[in-house]
Order: C-alpha cells, then structure tokens, then sequence
C-alpha cells in the first residue's frame, strides 16, 4: 500500500460525534435557507459550544436533560461517506449542534463527498473559524448568528472575527432567527457592522402555527430591507419534523 492510499484510507477511519442521521431510509428536504425545498439528506453532529434557551435540539449539548451515551454515536468517515452514497441525492447538510467542533475529522468526510459529486451545506453558528479546507467549491456556510432574542448572550454568540472569515470567503450565507420585527434592527446593525451579506431571515418557531404566524409578523419588514426571507418547510410539512 502506497503512503497515500494508507493516509486515505486511515482518513476514512476517523470517527465522528453523531447525533443523528436522517434522509435515506425516509427522504426529505432542506428546510431552511437558499436550499429550501431541494431533497437532501442529513448528518447532525453532536455537541454545541452555546446554550440557547431556544435551540430545538438540545438532546446536542445538555447534558442536564440527555444522556450523551444514549443520544449520540461515534460513526466512522467511511460509514458515513457509504450512507451518504446509498442515496441519489446531491445535497448533504452538515449540521448540529455545532459541527465545527468536530471540522477536522469532517475534511476527509468532505473531501471524498465532493469527490463522489455531491454538494455540501453546513448550519453553523458562527463561532467557530473554519478551516482553510472547508472553503473549497461544493461547499457552502449558512451561518447562523444567535440573537439575544433566540436565548443567547451575544458576547459569547457573536464572534466578529469568525463572521468576517465568513463573509469574506464567499461562500456563506448568514440566516438569522427572528422572534418579532424588533430582531431585525439587531440583524441590520450586524450585517452592517460585519458585512454579512446575503441576509436571510427565518421566522422562530417549532409548530406550523407558530411558523406562520412570525412569518407573517415579520414578511413585510423584512422585503422592506431587500432581504430574503425563508421558512421552516420541515415544521410545515411534516405532521412530526424531528428527523425530518
């Protein structure tokens, strides 16, 4: 075996914290963002580096209501990469939690995806500086800045340094939650400070209901400012949206 065949194959062994994978066995759709509506599927890693009061996955990180063994698995690059490959469809979105946490044992998992043709989104919250091996073409960040509003000191949520290594890749795009149409002078004074640029703006909310009705709360500000808005299609369309 070559040193570079070993290297590779020693890559796909690496193991990633994970804290579920849908959109195989089950298909879906992105949800959220400039991709929503395309099929995909998804790997959700575990682990956060915040804690909001309004995160809907908190079976990532809080350890005060889950139990990490019980909801998260080490799965190796090369079982994720086969899982992937199980299926024809093009977009994988890595999300989490905060799967930067986790970028170096993700580079191979990138890498050999890109090279089997798919395309790569992840959710990020935009705390973490991304490795220069992740801004590659096939890639793409929507980053996620976490508001006051969303339960979330903001000097711990907002990490300027790490916004402006996004914003000047391009490739990101930076997805706020809004609550009310008082979030967006926040959302303003941010893109403004920071050059976050495209916006988009997607409503709070974990029932249809809920999505509904702060889309509507928010839909007229926010084509005031030529901003994009998205919804949640997961919580709209599906009876039960957890996994899907």
């Amino acid at each position: 075996m070559t040193a570079s065949a070993a290297m590779a194959r020693e890559a796909l062994a690496q193991r990633l914290i994970v804290a579920e994978r849908f959109g195989v066995e089950v298909p879906t759709f992105q949800g959220e963002g400039p991709s929503c509506g395309h099929p995909a599927v998804f790997i959700r890693l575990s682990r956060c580096n915040l804690t909001c009061r309004a995160c809907d996955t908190k079976e990532t990180w809080d350890w005060t209501q889950f139990d990490p063994r019980k909801v998260s698995t080490r799965q190796s690059v090369a079982d994720l990469v086969a899982w992937v490959l199980s299926s024809p469809v093009e977009l994988v979105v890595i999300t989490g939690g905060e799967p930067l946490l986790q970028q170096r044992d993700l580079i191979p998992l990138v890498r050999r995806l890109l090279e089997e043709g798919r395309r790569i989104e992840f959710e990020t919250n935009g705390t973490v500086m991304p490795a220069h091996a992740l801004l590659v073409d096939g890639v793409r960040f929507n980053v996620s800045p976490k508001l006051v509003s969303f339960g979330m000191d903001e000097a711990k949520s907002i990490a300027p340094a790490v916004l402006r290594a996004f914003a000047d890749s391009g490739q990101a795009v930076f997805k706020f939650v809004a609550s009310a149409v008082a979030d967006l002078d926040r959302i303003a004074e941010l893109a403004d400070q920071h050059a976050l640029a495209p916006v988009w703006v997607m409503p709070e909310g974990t029932t249809a209901e809920a999505v509904t009705s702060t889309t509507r709360e928010l839909a007229d500000a926010v084509a005031a400012r030529h901003w994009h808005l998205t919804t949640r299609l997961h919580v709209l369309a599906f009876a039960d949206p957890k996994g899907r």
